[in-house]
């Protein structure tokens, strides 16, 4: 699963970027253009789980394999509203339709020596404009696509009325400035969108990228409301996650050994480095959940999606696995932690079950995959 990081320039994209990954990418006070010879940046992040260091500690495995996204860092797009060459969108956009979903790093910090594309620091406004520039990029590919359908008709060609008829629906929304993800689509439509890779269909993550002087702060509170106000007064079934971290700190912290980053937390006041926090929004964005795998050799988390059977869970072990499936044998993690974390002790209470194939697999569930090839 990918995340793209995106956003602004100069909104502190590959510092977050750095922060989460643990790498030094380069950060640069001044706009880098997407003409210029940069390529995205991937890293692999580990999704920090409790549970699996728990169950680590029971097994003392010869390895464990934490559940995993990978984030690209790329350059900020560009305001039409504040005069830039939008040119350069196009291929932000290109990224952002192959991702899973979109981090957005707002600025919410002040640094004169750090120019700001669009003026002085205002996260409403950027928050704005960026949805603006979303609405923009789809807004062209539906007339382009509207373009395509009239000329192949003029050629002869039958097109499909429905494909028609849900552009022309899109394209009225697009123009009241509205993301489609504020529209209500029946099944059929959904189905037709797919192939479109719409921007404003992706589920999106709000990071302010505050100052470090800010952690903690009431303004940093009132301005998570504000922008939650922001997107409920646009309609959202449901307002995007929103994560204030100053990725300045975030990215030293990551450049630190474990126990000193702890350390640095502690004199902070901050229970937990908000990039696991980070992480973890951006693993439920994503609609994901981790089932586990233990033994001496291994404790694993493996990711699916919500509503995955046991069946199709098992071919992400081993093909093998998913073609020769039997029946799986599963326990929770909390039942297995009540039970003292003895596999025996929940299998006399009870607390182990056999499931088939199509067992929807839960959040947290120990699974011992039983088959034969």
């Amino acid at each position: 699963m990918k995340l793209a990081i995106t956003g602004f320039s100069n909104s502190g994209k590959t510092t977050v970027f750095n922060a989460l990954t643990g790498l030094e990418l380069e950060t640069t006070p001044y706009p880098v253009s997407a003409s210029a010879d940069v390529e995205p940046r991937t890293g692999v992040v580990k999704i920090p789980d409790p549970r699996v260091d728990r169950l680590s500690s029971i097994y003392l495995p010869k390895k464990t394999t934490y559940a995993t996204v990978e984030y690209i860092d790329y350059v900020g797009i560009t305001s039409a509203a504040a005069g830039g060459d939008v040119s350069q969108n196009t291929k932000v956009f290109n990224l952002l339709r192959d991702a899973d979903a979109v981090v957005h790093v707002v600025r919410a910090f002040r640094d004169d020596s750090v120019m700001h594309p669009l003026g002085g620091t205002d996260p409403l406004r950027d928050i704005a404009s960026f949805e603006d520039e979303l609405i923009l990029g789809d807004l062209e590919l539906v007339e382009k696509r509207l373009q395509k359908i009239e000329e192949q008709e003029k050629k002869g060609r039958k097109q499909n009325p429905a494909d028609r008829r849900l552009l022309l629906k899109c394209r009225n929304a697009l123009e009241e400035e509205t993301s489609l993800r504020d529209i209500e689509f029946n099944d059929e439509e959904k189905r037709l969108m797919l192939p479109y890779q719409f921007l404003t269909t992706i589920p999106e993550i709000i990071v302010l990228n505050i100052g470090e002087g800010d952690i903690n702060s009431p303004e940093v509170k009132a301005l998570l409301d504000k922008t939650e106000k922001y997107f409920r007064g646009k309609g959202r079934g449901a307002v995007p996650p929103v994560v204030p971290l100053c990725g300045k700190i975030e990215m030293e912290i990551a450049q630190l050994p474990p126990d000193e980053a702890g350390e640095f937390l502690d004199d902070l006041g901050i229970e937990e480095s908000a990039m696991h926090r980070l992480c973890r929004v951006s693993y439920e964005a994503l609609g994901l959940i981790s089932f586990f795998t233990v033994g001496r050799d291994e404790v694993k988390a493996w990711t699916v999606k919500k509503g995955t059977s046991a069946h199709r869970a098992a071919g992400r072990i081993h093909s093998d696995i998913e073609r020769g499936f039997i029946r799986a044998e599963v326990v929770s993690y909390d039942d297995l932690i009540s039970s003292g974390g003895d596999m025996v002790r929940a299998r006399e209470r009870g607390l182990v079950r056999l499931e088939g194939k199509t067992y929807e697999v839960r959040d947290g569930d120990i699974i011992n995959f039983k088959f034969n090839v």
